[in-house]
């Protein structure tokens, strides 16, 4: 009997819709889960559900799902490789989370840094779906079987979490759950804002410069990277210290592919003022092709329907595999 072909092992993701898609989410996440794609089935989702945890406008919402939807396929998610889908349009994320939330203690939640955070802050929409959202993402990742997780830093504890879960729903009734492992990637996974080099590229932030959205103009990007900042040294290389140059070589290091010490000796001697200008360069030609591609495909408004529709599909019946096999084990009746 001939050899039967190794499956391949499966990599969950998702992103939120809200706000602009940026270079820190491309280079920090979205590269690594299109590079995957070549040695992990891939399972991908634009998690409109977790997005409401803060108020959103309802058009902008929609809009921004399918902006997003089409930006992601843009930059290189593979539909013959992967699934990518719409949260929402698969009913067994709410299901699964529902059950998962009674094998949860309160606790556990509780000690969730992001909620604490924002607790502390003392945020006027302080909602249930806050404190219970890293549920919701247990159930996106364990639904799907992920052997891996691509996360950065600052979700590792979510995933935790997560781990924990399908760890004590297996104490109790048996293989239920794989448990996913991180994935880290090791260059480029914190990309720091232009605006303050000490904290994280973020959609959230008020500064419009701090960010480069995927889908800015050539002229805003130059504008951006020359209005960075740096510091007074006037000397181009990593070293600690120079967060503002660090963060600016790491961006041009991961856009052209050259190392950081091939960098820094390109640059050597020069002022800020001709590599800042070089980088925003580098960084419009490479975002070139995505915006070419995205604009294919939100332009065609009736295949890019066609494609999620398909797409959830897809999601429903695998994800609808491990909803039955939880049921069964928690003693619900069959549908």
């Amino acid at each position: 009997m001939a050899n039967q072909p190794q499956k391949r092992k499966i990599s969950f993701s998702g992103i939120q819709a809200s706000g602009d898609i940026h270079l820190g989410n491309y280079l920090g996440a979205i590269k690594n889960w299109v590079a995957l794609q070549e040695q992990y089935s891939g399972v991908y989702s634009i998690v409109d559900m977790h997005a409401i945890t803060v108020r959103q406008d309802p058009k902008s919402l929609r809009d921004n799902t399918l902006r997003a939807y089409a930006l992601m396929i843009a930059c290189g998610i593979d539909l013959n490789k992967s699934i990518f889908f719409i949260q929402s349009h698969v009913p067994a994320h709410a299901e699964l989370a529902w059950a998962l939330g009674c094998y949860t203690p309160f606790g556990e939640l509780g000690r969730m840094t992001q909620f604490k955070d924002k607790s502390a802050k003392g945020e006027d929409n302080i909602n249930a779906g806050l404190f219970t959202y890293p549920i919701l993402m247990a159930s996106d990742i364990l639904l799907y079987d992920a052997d891996v997780v691509p996360v950065g830093e600052d979700q590792k504890q979510h995933l935790e979490l997560s781990r924990n879960i399908a760890l004590r729903v297996n104490g109790i009734y048996g293989n239920v759950f794989k448990v996913p492992e991180a994935f880290i990637p090791k260059v480029g996974g914190r990309i720091m804002s232009l605006a303050d080099p000490t904290k994280k590229m973020a959609k959230s932030d008020d500064n419009p410069k701090a960010a480069i959205a995927l889908l800015d103009t050539k002229d805003v990007i130059m504008k951006k990277f020359k209005s960075a900042v740096t510091d007074s040294e006037a000397e181009i290389v990593y070293r600690e210290g120079k967060d503002g140059i660090n963060n600016l070589l790491t961006i041009y290091s991961i856009v052209t592919g050259k190392d950081i010490p091939a960098a820094e000796k390109e640059f050597s001697g020069m002022g800020y003022g001709v590599f800042k200008p070089a980088v925003g360069e580098a960084v419009a030609d490479f975002l070139a092709p995505i915006q070419k591609r995205f604009d294919e495909l939100y332009g065609d408004k009736a295949q890019l329907e066609q494609i999620y529709r398909e797409n959830a599909q897809k999601a429903a019946e695998e994800s609808g595999k491990t909803l039955r096999r939880v049921y069964d084990k928690i003693g619900f009746v069959p549908r």
